[in-house]
C-alpha cells in the first residue's frame, strides 16, 4: 500500500496510535520470524470459520499447526486427525496459558468470546487474527484496541472483503474526488436475521422462528462443553436454537444481529474511503428493541464531523427490510446489498465485487485514477506476511476496533431508544446514562479482561 497516499489519517486514538485509514503503520518490532522459518500458530476455534481460516493458514507452507482448541469435542477430534502433532485443548484459558512456544493466535470462537482469546494473546505480544466483529461490546473493543497498541505486534480482523480488488478501487475514485465532496452514504442489506414478524419470517426464511427464550431443557449434543462455549455471558441451559452457528447470531447474550456481523463487512467500505473515525451521535429506527433477541428490519444514522479534507458527513444504515428512499423510488439500480455514496459530482454504487459511477452518462469519458492502493494478497495472507516481514495489514485492530465500535453503536441507539450524542473519550453517551448497558457488561465468574 502506498504510505504516502493510503496510510495518512489525522491523529485521533489519545492514548493510542494515531489511526491510519485501514493499514498498519510497518514496524520491525512486529517482525516475528525471518521468511524462511515455519511459524508456529495456535488456533482457538477450527470449526466454521474456523476451519476455513485454518484451511487458508496452512496453504501457506510455512505454518506449524502447533495447538488447537474448541469447545465441540467432536470438532476437536476431526481436526485433530489431521493435524496429530497439534497440542489439543477445549478451554481457550488453558491454551494461553502455554503460549511460550507459540508464534501467532488465531480466534475465530463465536462473537462473545473473541476478546477474551484475544486478550491474553496480545498481552504475550502474540500476533493475533481475529474474526469479525472484533469484540462483543465497545468496552471490549477499546481494551483491545489499547493492549494491541502496547503490543505492536501484527494484528487483523478477518474482514475478507477488505481484501479485494473492488473495494480498493473504490476508496481510490471516493479519495481522489471522482464525485466531490461526500456528505452521505447509504448501505444496505437484506438479511433479516433476528427478531421478525410471523409472516416476514415465513418470506425470509428465518433461520429460527423462536421468539422467546426456551424454558425446555434439551439434551447437550454428545462432546460439547456447554459451560465453556457459553464463556462470559450469563449462563442459561442448552438449547438448539443458539447452537450450532449461526443461530447464536440473534441473540443478545452472544451476539448482535445483522449490524455487527455484515456491518463489519459493508461498513468497512465507507469507513476506509472516507476516514471516518468516531461518530458525534447516533440514531436508530425500527420496532421497539426485543430484550433477547436482535431486530431483522432496523436503520441507523451516524453523524460525523470533518476530517483532514473531508467534510461533515452522514452515514446511513438499513437492514432487513428497511431500504434508502432513493432505492425504494428506483433511482439506483436494484441491489439487493449496496453502499451508495453521493457527492456534490455524482454518485458511486458498490456492493462486494462491482461498482458504478452514476449517472452512467455523465461517467461514460471519465478516466480513472491511477491505482494508489496495491492489492493484496488475502487477509490471511497479509497477515503472515506482517508477522514475517512488518508490512501493513488492511485491517490491523487500530482501524477494525474502531469500525467495530460503530457497529455496536448503532445497536446501542436501537436499544437504547434515543438518538445518542457519543463521546469517544469517556466511552459514554453523554445525553443517555441508559445506554451504558450495552455498552459494557460484567463477565460470568471466572471468566476477565483483567
Amino acid at each position: 500500500m502506498h504510505p504516502s497516499r493510503h496510510l495518512q489519517r489525522r491523529p485521533f486514538l489519545q492514548g493510542l496510535a494515531a489511526v491510519v485509514g485501514g493499514a498498519a503503520v510497518a514496524s520491525s518490532s512486529l517482525k516475528a520470524k525471518s521468511a524462511n522459518d515455519r511459524l508456529n500458530l495456535a488456533f482457538v476455534g477450527v470449526g466454521g470459520r474456523g476451519g476455513a481460516n485454518l484451511e487458508e493458514l496452512t496453504k501457506d507452507g510455512g505454518v506449524n499447526v502447533a495447538a488447537i482448541c474448541d469447545v465441540n469435542g467432536n470438532t476437536l477430534a476431526q481436526v485433530g486427525e489431521r493435524f496429530p502433532m497439534a497440542t489439543k485443548y477445549t478451554d481457550f484459558r488453558r491454551l494461553m496459558d502455554a503460549l511460550a512456544d507459540i508464534d501467532a493466535v488465531v480466534v475465530s470462537t463465536t462473537e462473545h468470546t473473541h476478546a477474551f482469546a484475544t486478550l491474553p494473546a496480545l498481552q504475550m505480544k502474540k500476533p493475533v487474527y481475529c474474526e469479525k466483529p472484533l469484540t462483543y461490546n465497545i468496552q471490549e473493543s477499546r481494551r483491545i484496541m489499547q493492549e494491541a497498541e502496547r503490543a505492536n505486534v501484527a494484528t487483523q480482523m478477518g474482514t475478507q472483503i477488505h481484501s479485494l480488488p473492488n473495494y480498493r478501487r473504490v476508496v481510490e475514485l471516493i479519495q481522489s474526488g471522482a464525485i466531490g465532496n461526500v456528505s452521505e452514504a447509504h448501505v444496505w442489506v437484506s438479511r433479516a436475521w433476528g427478531l421478525q414478524s410471523e409472516q416476514d419470517a415465513a418470506a425470509n426464511g428465518d433461520i429460527v422462528s423462536v421468539r422467546e427464550r426456551p424454558q425446555e431443557r434439551v439434551e447437550i449434543p454428545k462432546g460439547l462443553d456447554w459451560d465453556l462455549w457459553i464463556g462470559p455471558a450469563p449462563m442459561r441451559p442448552y438449547h438448539d436454537v443458539y447452537f450450532p452457528g449461526p443461530k447464536w447470531y440473534r441473540w443478545w447474550d452472544f451476539g448482535n444481529g445483522t449490524m455487527s456481523d455484515l456491518g463489519s463487512h459493508m461498513n468497512d467500505l465507507p469507513f476506509w474511503a472516507l476516514k471516518l473515525d468516531a461518530p458525534k451521535t447516533i440514531e436508530a429506527f425500527g420496532e421497539s428493541a426485543h430484550p433477547e433477541i436482535a431486530p431483522a428490519s432496523m436503520s441507523a444514522v451516524y453523524e460525523y464531523a470533518a476530517r483532514e479534507t473531508m467534510p461533515a458527513c452522514k452515514l446511513f444504515w438499513y437492514q432487513g427490510t428497511h431500504k434508502p428512499t432513493i432505492w425504494k423510488e428506483k433511482g439506483i439500480p436494484q441491489w439487493e446489498y449496496g453502499i451508495l455514496f453521493i457527492g456534490d459530482k455524482g454518485m458511486l454504487l458498490s456492493d462486494y465485487g462491482r461498482h458504478l459511477l452514476l449517472p452512467e452518462d455523465k461517467f461514460v469519458d471519465f478516466k480513472r485514477p491511477d491505482p494508489f492502493i496495491a492489492d493484496s494478497p488475502g487477509q490471511q495472507q497479509e497477515w503472515l506476511d506482517a508477522i514475517r516481514n512488518g508490512t501493513p495489514t488492511g485491517s490491523p485492530f487500530s482501524y477494525s476496533g474502531l469500525l467495530t465500535e460503530a457497529n455496536h453503536l448503532g445497536n446501542v441507539a436501537f436499544r437504547a431508544g434515543k438518538k445518542l450524542q457519543w463521546d469517544f473519550k469517556s466511552m459514554s453517551a453523554t445525553n443517555c446514562p441508559a445506554a451504558d448497558q450495552f455498552i459494557r457488561r460484567t463477565p460470568r465468574a471466572g471468566w476477565s479482561l483483567s
